[in-house]
C-alpha cells in the first residue's frame, strides 16, 4: 500500500525531530515550566493563578510552537530538503499538510502535559471539563503551528524567523486580554484585537475555566480554527520552491 506524500512528510518531521531531543524538551516541557513558573510567581496571592491561568495556557504553547515550526522549516530549506523535495511530485499543499499533520501530533501530546500539568500539579481551577480545555490547547497550538509555517516562507534564516515575533506575536500577547481586560482597552485596540486570533483563543480559554456555555467556548474556538486555516492556505500559496 502507498503510503501518501503527506503521510510520508509527517513521518519524516516526526522522525527527524525524534533525533533532536532539544526541541522535543522544547515542545514537550518548556510550556510546563513556564505554567509553573507563573503559578508559583502568584502562588501567595489567592486567586490570581486561577484567574489568568486559562490566558497563559493561551499564551505559552502558541509561542513555543511558532518558534520550533519556523525554525524547523527554514532548516530544511537551508539544507537543501525543501528544493530536493519539490522536485517531486509532492505539492506545497502537500508539503504543508505534512508539517502540520506532525506538528498537530505534537501540539496534542504538549496540551495533554501542559493542561495535566497546571491541573493536577499547579492546582488551576477548572469549571468546565479538562477535555474542552486540551481541545483549545491543541487548535491555539496548531495556530501557532500555521502561523510558523507562514513566517518560514518570508524568512531567510533562522534569526529573521524570530525577528517576525514582535510582529506576528509580540501584539497579540499584549492586546489579547493577558493583562488587561479586552473590553476596558480603549476603542481602537479593542477592534484591532477583534482581528487577533491569539485573542479568541484566550477567550476560549477564559471561557472553559469559569465554565461557561458550550456555545461560548466554541464561538471562538471556530474564529481560531478559521485563522488555521487562512495561514495554512497562505503558507502553501507563498512557498517557494528554491532557497534564494
Amino acid at each position: 500500500m502507498t503510503v501518501s506524500p503527506t503521510l510520508a512528510t509527517a513521518a519524516r518531521v516526526l522522525g527527524q525531530l525524534r533525533h533532536d531531543p532539544r526541541s522535543v524538551m522544547l515542545l514537550l516541557v518548556a510550556p510546563s515550566l513556564l505554567v509553573g513558573l507563573f503559578a508559583w510567581l502568584f502562588s501567595d496571592q489567592e486567586g490570581v493563578f486561577d484567574r489568568l491561568g486559562g490566558a497563559i495556557l493561551a499564551l505559552f504553547p502558541f509561542i513555543v510552537m511558532f518558534l520550533i515550526t519556523s525554525i524547523t522549516t527554514l532548516r530544511e530549506r537551508r539544507s537543501g530538503t525543501l528544493e530536493r523535495l519539490m522536485t517531486t511530485p509532492l505539492g506545497k499543499w502537500q508539503f504543508i499538510l505534512g508539517y502540520a499533520l506532525a506538528f498537530g501530533i505534537l501540539a496534542l501530546v504538549q496540551a495533554v502535559v501542559t493542561v495535566g500539568f497546571a491541573v493536577l500539579v499547579c492546582g488551576l481551577e477548572v469549571e468546565g471539563a479538562v477535555w474542552q480545555l486540551a481541545l483549545v490547547a491543541i487548535v491555539d497550538a496548531l495556530l501557532g503551528t500555521a502561523l510558523g509555517l507562514l513566517t518560514s516562507a518570508f524568512a531567510q534564516t533562522e534569526f529573521q524567523a524570530v525577528q517576525w515575533m514582535p510582529v506576528l506575536v509580540f501584539p497579540q500577547v499584549i492586546l489579547g486580554g493577558l493583562f488587561m481586560p479586552r473590553d476596558q482597552m480603549p476603542d481602537v485596540l479593542t477592534a484591532i484585537s477583534d482581528w487577533l486570533p491569539l485573542s479568541h483563543a484566550i477567550d476560549a480559554m477564559e471561557a472553559v475555566t469559569a465554565g461557561e456555555g458550550a456555545w461560548e467556548v466554541a464561538r471562538p474556538l471556530l474564529v481560531v480554527g478559521a485563522f488555521v486555516v487562512v495561514a495554512l492556505v497562505l503558507a502553501s500559496g507563498t512557498l517557494r520552491r528554491r532557497t534564494a
